[in-house]
Formats: structure tokens, sequence, C-alpha cells
């Protein structure tokens, strides 16, 4: 055990909390005496031009709008000439806030102004990156574009397969949005604080090894979010398992070594064991990429935050006794800690006044986040300032009012803190002025004003002029609040939609499966017939119908072909994809014993059988598809072409394959080959649907080009996971292309490289998509799938 991070725990959290005693005395002497009124209303007063002329169309129509839409925000601003004060003010407010610095000084307004100019053109520009910025808060498109532009594409995949993975695994009474978003915002703020610390004169290779760090970091402090807080606020566990969680949880932070998981119930043992090796890797990779000094100072500031969190979380709404000092001290810890473990987790060097005004500023957004979440936190009898006050302040008297207390914050922070600079005061009034019109668009006017009522204080006409500048302020959005709606907006819209494509998938392959089977003729039942049972064998399987299920949901979810009709067109799309699986699996080809989990057609009939059944399969699908009787029989015949030009494609994309074994390809070549073997099938699984739905010659090159990319994107995942996968996830064995020595992405490229191709053509896929007309999220939950699948 490493005795040199062993710290004096309660030494610590005494130290820390004499600290905020402190504090908050000077904060409740200035609320008892008032004496922070008179320069409140002065702030206010010349921070806020309120309307007294007639509105404007312009002024109307941006009070008549009521969507929080980022896309739709942005373009406003830009048309109203508004967006560079917006972006001024947003990005002065994450300086402040997230970066700890103040505003007052020249080179800061220069570094602002520089991230303002950037932002702007990102956000404006028509070129490429403006689908980038626009296809989604946190695309993984965006974010790998992003990436590619760093030089940093390894650390971006291997983030995307966290944040797939911690995704997968965030228990169900977890609000996982909310979730997810912390854990984004706080790899996106240790980020930033990596890239403050970097100049234009940091060497590429220095910049590259910066950024992997930051957000190999910021997640690894961020997972404490999910997998500790929300988990300990929830209702998972029982009492016991809280305070043996907890124990387990403090004594890797006193000890610097992660304690054992231990024992817990059978139903909890598999999440309990993913969330603890997660928690470990992430503990010990914080702690090897500190310095001594960096590593005491996030030790102890996870402690103090730990213990605070856990003081207030064991608070009982039902007691009635608890004094200020017990309400108050545990969130200036809390909320203080927090914001300085994220600094802490790098080796950077502070400039003097960082701890102090960190530790100063945390109270204000702790008591602007707590009075936003007042109903929520209610129903939940969690003990907050707000909730505590909202249910005893009629008897006691004593209490001090948490929305009084908020801005004699402000106050202090203005003037005592940052030294009454205007830049900082406009910024720091228009977001608490934004928190509260914020509350009132989504609680309602009537709730707001009972909300208000009982927290209104003492002088009124000071409490009546903040109710006047909240109906009667303009401009004061941030940047970070409509990227927030944006993004839980985007993840409640992912899992919901993810959550369809999987049921659709599972609904839909059902019914392919019923469908599939062969039936014999009354005259072949009373011959023995190895081709039909050999056929139903295969078609038995358990297949992915990746591509059927496609072509439904092309058919009828985007073209709204009648079902029943269409049904011979996706029995005949798996035909003829098993139909390849079994020439495929031959002795003279791949020469596999497992396909689908079970042994290969010509393992358990023979070679003749096994080809005779290929050919059989393939005829069945003409067959099918020349039944369609419900369809123009142009748009038929027209269909039957393509397919049969797919399947003669398809035939010389084997024999390109069986000719490259032992052969070295290039990376133009293995596209091609994929396209052959893989892309094709998908981009037929896409295109004859559209052939029967009259879709444009435009719309069908658009969806070519996506099943080009996805397919070789698909491809190059089988290669990875020939060498990642595991063999009972897959149903057949793996390293078989390194046996048959088959030339893949993998063994040309090495496996990094290969996931950087996969990715690339994962973003070229996306792309071909937006140029679509119609909702296509299904193609791209499809596309996610491909490329993060495991079997």
């Amino acid at each position: 055990m490493n005795r040199e991070f062993i710290i004096d725990c309660d030494r610590c959290y005494w130290r820390a909390e004499r600290r905020a005693s402190h504090y908050f005395k000077l904060l409740s002497k200035q609320v008892k005496e008032k004496t922070y009124i008179g320069t409140l209303k002065h702030d206010l007063a010349s921070s806020f031009k309120l309307q007294t002329k007639p509105l404007s169309f312009l002024t109307f129509m941006e009070k008549k709008k009521t969507s929080r839409n980022f896309r739709r925000q942005i373009k406003w601003l830009e048309y109203t000439g508004k967006l560079d004060v917006f972006l001024e003010r947003s990005i002065s407010y994450i300086f402040l806030r997230d970066l700890g610095k103040t505003l007052d000084s020249s080179d800061i307004q220069e570094r602002i102004q520089t991230v303002v100019n950037d932002l702007k053109s990102n956000l404006t520009t028509t070129s490429k990156m403006k689908s980038e910025v626009l296809s989604g808060t946190f695309s993984f498109l965006g974010m790998y574009r992003w990436g590619q532009r760093e030089g940093i594409e390894e650390t971006i995949i291997w983030l995307f397969q966290k944040l797939t993975s911690v995704s997968k695994q965030i228990p169900k009474e977890i609000d996982s949005p909310h979730a997810q978003r912390k854990l984004i915002k706080i790899i996106m703020g240790v980020l930033m604080h990596q890239m403050e610390e970097m100049t234009d004169q940091t060497l590429p290779e220095i910049r590259v090894k910066k950024l992997d760090e930051a957000i190999r970091l910021g997640y690894s402090y961020g997972l404490t979010y999910p997998f500790i807080d929300d988990l300990l606020d929830s209702n998972i566990f029982t009492s016991d398992e809280k305070k043996q969680y907890a124990e387990l949880i403090r004594t890797s932070i006193t000890t610097s070594i992660v304690a054992p998981l231990g024992q817990w119930p059978e139903e909890k043992m598999k999440m309990m064991s993913y969330i603890h090796r997660e928690l470990k890797e992430a503990f010990e990779y914080i702690h090897s990429h500190q310095t001594s000094e960096k590593r005491k100072i996030f030790t102890e500031q996870s402690y103090v935050f730990f213990q605070s969190q856990e003081l207030d979380r064991l608070k009982d709404l039902s007691n009635p006794q608890y004094t200020n000092e017990e309400l108050y001290i545990p969130i200036i810890l809390k909320s203080s800690s927090s914001r300085l473990m994220a600094r802490s987790v790098l080796n950077t060097h502070d400039d003097d006044g960082f701890n102090t005004r960190t530790f100063l500023y945390g109270i204000y957004n702790q008591l602007a986040d707590d009075f936003a979440d007042l109903f929520d936190d209610l129903e939940a009898d969690a003990v907050t300032p707000y909730t505590y006050y909202f249910k005893y302040h009629q008897e006691r008297p004593d209490l001090i009012n948490p929305f009084e207390l908020y801005w004699t914050v402000i106050t202090n922070l203005i003037h005592n803190v940052y030294h009454s600079d205007v830049t900082t005061k406009k910024v720091i009034l228009a977001r608490a002025i934004n928190g509260l019109r914020r509350y009132k668009e989504k609680h309602g006017v009537q709730k707001y004003k009972e909300v208000m009522q009982l927290f209104a204080f003492d002088p009124p006409e000071s409490f009546s002029y903040i109710q006047t500048i909240v109906e009667k302020a303009e401009d004061v959005d941030f940047l970070d609040k409509l990227i927030r709606d944006e993004l839980i907006t985007e993840l409640k819209k992912e899992n919901e939609e993810q959550e369809e494509f999987f049921q659709t998938i599972k609904a839909v392959r059902n019914e392919i499966n019923q469908a599939l089977m062969i039936t014999k003729s009354k005259k072949e039942l009373l011959v023995e017939d190895p081709i039909t049972e050999a056929a139903n064998y295969s078609l038995e399987g358990n297949g992915k119908r990746l591509r059927p299920i496609i072509a439904w949901f092309m058919g009828v979810r985007v073209y709204g072909l009648n079902e029943v009709a269409f049904l011979p067109v996706l029995k005949s799309i798996e035909y003829l994809h098993t139909a390849s699986l079994i020439f495929d699996d031959l002795p003279a080809q791949d020469d596999a014993h497992f396909r689908r989990g079970r042994r290969t057609v010509h393992e358990l009939y023979n070679v003749a059988v096994a080809e005779l059944t290929g050919v059989f399969l393939t005829m069945k699908a003409m067959e099918e598809q020349s039944s369609l009787e419900q369809f123009d029989a142009g748009q038929v015949l027209k269909m039957i072409q393509y397919s049969a030009h797919v399947t003669a494609e398809l035939c010389k994309g084997q024999a390109m394959d069986l000719a490259s074994k032992g052969q070295q390809m290039t990376i133009e070549q293995l596209n091609m080959l994929c396209f052959y073997k893989t892309g094709l099938s998908f981009e037929a699984s896409l295109v004859i649907p559209a052939i029967l739905a009259y879709a444009e010659d435009k719309e069908i090159e658009e969806l070519k080009k996506f099943a080009y990319h996805a397919g070789i994107a698909f491809q190059i995942k089988d290669d990875i996971l020939d060498v990642e996968g595991d063999a009972d996830l897959l149903g057949k064995p793996t390293h078989k292309d390194t046996e048959n020595m088959v030339s893949n992405f993998v063994s040309l490229l090495g496996v990094n490289s290969a996931k950087k191709q996969m990715w690339d053509h994962y973003c070229l896929a996306i792309e071909s998509l937006q140029s679509l007309p119609n909702n296509n999220s299904f193609l791209k939950h499809l596309l996610n799938y491909f490329v993060t699948r495991e079997r």
C-alpha cells in the first residue's frame, strides 16, 4: 500500500468545513443585515435596459418563439444580428465557471474573442463542417471528424466504445439521458481545461498527447457521476447495500487503492462487477497520470466531495431540526470540490486566485441547480435548502431563505471576488435571470408565481424589481443551456429510437423466420429430399436476417408498400444470402465447419448436397420475386433484372476473395472486395424496395452510396471481431481469416488502423443519409449497430 497518499480524512474534511463555515457566516451576515440590497438593485439597473418603447416586429417575434431548438436559435440570433453578443456572453461565462478565470484582463478577453470567432465560423459556415456541427450536439459523426482534424482518432474510437458500453449498463432506475449528459459534460469540461493550457506554439505531438489524456481523464472522473452519485441517489440499493457501497468508495479514496467489490445479491452481481471494473480502471488511470502534488489535491478534494454528498444524502426531510449550517455548508463543499477535482485531474499550473474563486463560486451554481430541481427533489424527499425551506419556513423563522442567499452570493461574487468588473457583473446577472425565465417556461406562469410568493424576501420593492427584469429583460440566453437542452433531447430521442430499432428488428425477424421455411409438395413427400431439408436446416440457423429486415424497413416504413404483398421480396433476399453462405463455407472456398452456431451444410450432409442447396435457394429467390402480382409488372421486371445482376456480381466478389488468399492486397482492393462481398447485398436490400416504389434515380444513387460505405464498415467490423470477438457470441470460431491466409483490413492495417477505416466509412455513410428525403433514423441506428455489435 502506498502510504504517501493515505490521507487523514477527518482532518482534511475539518479544514474544508472550517473554510466553508467562514464563507457561510459572511453570507448569512449580509442576508441578515440586508447590506447587499442597495448594491444588487444598482447592479440590476445598470445591467438591464428594460423595454419601454413599443415592441418592434423582431422583438415581438422573439418573445413569441418558445422553441429551444438549437439550430433554429442559432439561425435566429444570426438573422437578428445578436449572435456575436450571445457568444461573447456564453463563452465569458464558461471562462468564469468552468475555467475559473477572471474577465478583467486583456489577455483573457483576447482568448475569449478567439473562441467566439472560431465558434461563430463553425456555427454559420456553409461548408461540410456545418453538417457536422448541426448533425448532433455530441454525434459520432461530429466527434470523429473533429478527432481526425486533431489527429486523435484512436482516442475518439476508445471514447465511443466506452460511452456505448456505459449507456448499456446504466440501470433503468437511473435517468439515462441525464446520466449520459453529465458524463459528457465532465469530459468536455476537462478537455476545455486542457485546451486552454495549450497555445499555437504547442508542438503537434504534444497537443495530441495532451488531448488524448484529457479525454481519458475526463471520462475517468466523469464516470463517478452515473456510477457513484446517481447510483447512491437511486432506489436500486437497499439501505445496507448503500452503506456497503459507500464504504467501498470511502476506503478506495482514503487509501488510494480500489477496495474489493465484495459479495452482492446474485441479481446485482453482474452490474456491480462491471461498475467496479470500470471505476477501478478509471481510478488507476487518473492516479497514474498525476504528479504527487496533484494526486494529493485530487484525493483530498475527492474525499471532501464524497463526504459532503453523503451528509446531504443521509438527511431526512421529515427531520425539522437541521440548522442553517447543516443545510448550507455541505453544498458549499460539494459544489466547489467537484470543480476543483475536474481541474486537479490534469497536471496544470493554476494562478494564485483560481482555488479561491472556484471555492467561492460553487454555491452560486448549486443554489441555481437546486432551485431548478425543486419539485423533483420534493418528490424524491431529498433535502436541499429549497425543499427544506419549502416545508418548514412557517414554523422555522430562523431558516435562511435560499433564494435571498442566492442573490447575496451573486452580489458578493461580483464585488468581493471579481472586483466589480462590469463584464463579469453583466454575465452573472444575465445567467441568474436566464435561470428564472427557464424555470417559468418549464413550469408555467402560475406555478412560477406560487414559488416566487413562497421565496419572496424583503424589501418587497427589490424582489419585485427582479421579477420585472425576468418579465422584460432581453438577450439572456446562454449557449451551454441551449446545448444542454439539445443534448438531453437528442439523448432521449436516441434512446427511444434505439429501443424502437431493436424492437422492430426483433418483431420483423420473428415474422421473417416464420415465413422462410420451404414446404414440400405431396409428391415430394413420397421421396427422399435432402435438398429441401438442407435448405430449411440452413434457414433455421440463428441468422441476424439483417438484409430482409432492412428491405422491410425501406419497403414498409419508408415507401409504404403493402406488407403482405411485399413478403416474397423479404424471403427472396434471405434465400439469396443463405445460398451465398452455403457456397462460401464449401471446402473449395472457406472450408468452414460452423455457421450461425451450427454445423455447415456440407459437414452435416455432403459437398454435393450443399452445392445443390445453394442453387436451389437461388432459384427459390427468383421464384419468389416473380410471384409479385400486386406491383407494376414493369417495376417487377426491373427489380428482377437488378437482383440477377447483383447475384452475378456477388459471384465475382467471392471469386475475387478466393483469388486473394495468401495475397497482399491494397486498401483500394479491399474496399472493392468488401463492396462486392457485403456492400452489394446491403445495396440490394435498399434498392429493391426503392425500385418497386418508383424512387427517383438520384435517391437510389444516395442509397447505393450509403450501402457502399455501410457494407465496408460492416465487413471491417467482421474482420475486427475475427480477432477480438467472442466465439460463443459470434457462433463461429475466431481467427479463421488468419488460418485461411485471407487478407483483410486487420491483417493489412492492424486493429487500430482498421478501426479508423471503419469509422471513416461510418461517417461517409451518415453523411450520405443527410441527402435522403425521408426520415432514415432506422438506417442511422442500423449503422450504429454495424460498428458497435458484438456478433
